[in-house]
């Protein structure tokens, strides 16, 4: 068997896979079936009105899986769907200042299918990069969204 190196320090800005996307045509039929693959029930469902999407989350060890059914017929997820069928969307990166990993990937040839970070599921802002420029991946970036509250 070969070598493996130790473990290192990324030098990459991608801090780790945030979730991975699985598009389903239902979430009242899909969260059983997760629910008894994984072990755990879903923590959340919430609805992404900027993504037409209905999201349940499930936590599996330090991971995170993002099922995603459409609100729209003629959103991207239907189309996913109609053209795939259910399965695997993207694959979602944590990074720490996503307006910077916004303009390096620009700057590095990459379509960025929105200009500015969007809100997204789990309080994340978000922001797709178009498989056609990332070898065939839905890749998504996310960085917190920090709430601030307001004291009455």
């Amino acid at each position: 068997m070969e070598n493996v190196p130790p473990c290192q320090e990324s030098l990459s800005e991608f801090l780790r896979v945030e979730h991975l996307g699985i598009a389903v045509h239902s979430l009242d039929e899909a969260e059983p079936l997760y629910t008894r693959l994984l072990g755990v029930p879903p923590y959340k469902r919430e609805t992404v009105e900027t993504e037409g999407v209905l999201t349940s989350f499930f936590r599996v060890g330090p991971n995170k899986i993002e099922l995603l059914q459409s609100l729209n017929p003629e959103g991207p997820i239907a189309k996913f769907l109609a053209q795939r069928g259910e399965g695997f969307h993207h694959v979602a990166y944590a990074v720490e200042d996503i307006r910077a990993s916004m303009a390096r990937l620009r700057e590095q040839g990459f379509q960025l299918l929105s200009d500015e970070p969007r809100h997204g599921a789990d309080r994340q802002w978000v922001c797709f990069l178009h498989p056609r420029s990332a070898g065939g991946m839905l890749v998504e970036l996310c960085q917190p969204r920090l709430e601030v509250e307001h004291s009455g």
